[in-house]
């Protein structure tokens, strides 16, 4: 099978690429280059560097190869920067997308899983949240994101395309060979991770007055070869769960000083923190209910305690200390 990767030279992209790849499908890897890194792209996969909203260059990419089936990851995620230039994540998660839907089209191709996000829920009303909680993001990164899935409905009943949606919470850790690598980082474990090997001073906790046991806000983390493995299965079961949205997550929650704490444990290292008060829109808690993947095709994580999630992200960075800048990996 021909899967087409978009964003495959981004964090997830790239290691969802590598387990594609891994159980003997062909990977045609579809990257600008503008945010990935063109050494996170395993190296048997076809590359073709391609912005999604150059639509003669991705109709190229469609005519050049058989495409089986769209795992689509290419999506601008930063949610401040969401706030401030709003207009880019509505020109890349939606209209980009709509020329990568367009193309789908034109060329028959009918399986599309699509990476959303649990933004698109807003700030929670239950927790474990649902898949049927109310749709109220706070933010322009997960308006987009909730439109682009309104708008495979539409196209599912237009084209008969069929797709899955998989909404995922904190994706986080490494595999062997690739690793959390962003240019702007603002994610928790990496940060924790480069405090720990002295990279940056400390790790900012914004917020210690929050309803949670410890004061500091909880999230649910997944292990990125958990969320690769979620996606595979998915498009095995397409057929019979088209139309379907789902969270990747383990209904299981960990506070931003327990993860500060586990990180310690794993790496040996002391690691400085500054309390700070609370950013604007961080919801207290947000932790997945896993139970729709479970019940509809049987799955659930894996790979996804928080010490092998930090466990396998530092090894990466001992490996790579300086990222895909570094060139150890692909």
């Amino acid at each position: 099978m021909n899967i087409l990767v978009t964003g495959a030279a981004g964090y997830i992209g790239s290691v969802c690429s590598e387990v594609l790849v891994s159980r003997g499908m062909s990977v045609i890897a579809l990257d600008s280059l503008i945010e990935g890194h063109r050494p996170a792209v395993p190296p048997s996969a076809v590359f073709c560097q391609v912005d999604l909203a150059n639509r003669p260059a991705l109709e190229a990419v469609f005519n050049q190869y058989k495409i089986d089936a769209v795992m689509h990851f290419a999506a601008e995620a930063l949610v401040a920067k969401s706030v401030s230039e709003p207009s880019i994540f509505y020109a890349t998660n939606v209209a980009s997308g709509v020329n990568l839907l367009d193309a789908v089209t034109r060329h028959g191709v009918k399986k599309f899983i699509f990476s959303s996000t649990a933004a698109t829920y807003g700030e929670p009303q239950v927790v474990p949240i649902p898949e049927d909680h109310r749709k109220a993001p706070i933010n322009p990164y997960g308006k987009s994101k909730l439109t682009f899935e309104q708008i495979l409905a539409d196209y599912k009943l237009y084209t008969g395309l069929k797709y899955v949606t998989l909404r995922y919470f904190n994706a986080a850790g490494a595999s062997k060979e690739r690793g959390e690598h962003h240019r702007v980082e603002t994610h928790l474990i990496p940060r924790v991770l480069d405090a720990a090997s002295g990279g940056i001073p400390h790790v900012d906790v914004f917020g210690t007055d929050y309803p949670t046991p410890d004061g500091t806000c909880v999230r649910d983390y997944i292990h990125v070869l958990d969320i690769a493995d979620s996606h595979v299965r998915a498009l095995e079961e397409i057929d019979k769960v088209s139309g379907e949205a789902f969270n990747v997550g383990n209904s299981r929650g960990f506070s931003i000083l327990e993860v500060i704490d586990a990180a310690e444990r794993v790496t040996g290292r002391k690691i400085p923190r500054k309390l700070g008060p609370r950013r604007p829109g961080d919801p207290a808690v947000l932790v997945a209910s896993k139970e729709k993947l479970k019940s509809a095709l049987g799955w659930e994580a894996s790979h996804s305690s928080l010490e092998e999630i930090i466990q396998s992200a530092w090894a990466w960075k001992e490996k790579n200390p300086r990222g895909y800048a570094s060139g150890a990996a692909a």
